[in-house]
């Protein structure tokens, strides 16, 4: 038996309700739109550039609307139009790929808003971007990291990630230590500070995905680390992948990267989600 079938709990409805496999497919359920005021391109473009990549399974999860930080989302009135704009394309494509909808919802106490938490929607990512309010992954505010002490940031940030993951309201795990982002590290054992909130993850049925930006960043490494991936798989977490692309050209990037990955830290096995329910696939 493997670490993923002991560890994972029979009673947990998102694991329970999984579809039997299948043969493998390449999965990428982490991407925006120009909705989000911080990404180019159109939908049909994403779309063109993840067939041309070879995807099976391609996600529009842009940054859901909410009443803080509204440079860098749709607005709520543009909900409908960012789902018709996503259905438009999945049924022009229903015979070249599978168009799954879904958003990046910010864990932010007091601003989420119910009409993205009850969304008819594939999937909800769940990320943690703000410290008591401070984006500490947006440039402008990295000055802020030269006044804080760097443990008690990376402890703060995985408190939101455990109680992100507590509040049961979201399916993916969106990339899980993004307060690496500028390489400012703790002195600490980062799995040990990490540990609550992947067994929040863990409790909650959730899946975790690979996310790639962080190549694009300057750390120069995927979210999660290695160790963390690895810790992940120990407490049978389940892994999907993401490219969290704001350009049509970052679709795919880094995708055999993200797979060996997965791999080395001994899966052998993705998801994704249709209508909130988890369906398993071999990795490719």
């Amino acid at each position: 038996m493997s670490p993923q079938e002991r560890s994972e709990p029979e009673n947990n409805p998102k694991l329970t309700r999984n579809s039997p496999k299948t043969h493998p497919k390449k999965i990428d359920l982490h991407n925006h739109t120009a909705l989000c005021n911080h990404a180019e391109g159109s939908v049909r473009e994403y779309v063109e550039a993840a067939v041309a990549a070879g995807i099976d399974v391609f996600g529009f999860s842009d940054h859901a609307p909410m009443d803080f930080d509204p440079k860098y989302r749709m607005k709520f009135d543009e909900m409908q139009l960012y789902r018709a704009m996503v259905m438009e394309v999945k049924e022009a494509y229903r015979d070249r790929i599978e168009i799954l909808f879904g958003y990046e919802v910010d864990y932010l106490e007091g601003h989420m808003d119910e009409r993205v938490l009850n969304a008819e929607v594939d999937y909800l990512i769940g990320s943690v971007h703000f410290i008591d309010g401070w984006g500490f992954d947006n440039p402008e505010f990295i000055g802020h990291y030269e006044h804080a002490d760097i443990d008690e940031i990376w402890r703060r940030y995985f408190d939101a990630v455990e109680a992100m993951a507590a509040s049961r309201l979201f399916d993916i795990a969106g990339h899980l230590d993004l307060i690496k982002v500028f390489r400012f590290l703790p002195r600490g054992d980062i799995v040990s500070i990490a540990s609550k909130a992947l067994d929040a993850v863990a409790d909650a049925g959730m899946a975790l995905e690979i996310n790639v930006a962080g190549y694009r960043k300057p750390v120069e490494e995927a979210y999660p680390s290695p160790a963390l991936l690895r810790a992940a798989f120990e407490r049978g977490i389940p892994v999907t992948f993401g490219s969290d692309a704001h350009k049509p050209e970052q679709v795919g990037l880094f995708r055999n990267e993200a797979e060996a990955l997965a791999k080395a830290a001994g899966y052998t096995e993705c998801v994704y989600f249709r209508n909130r329910e988890m369906i398993r696939v071999p990795l490719g």
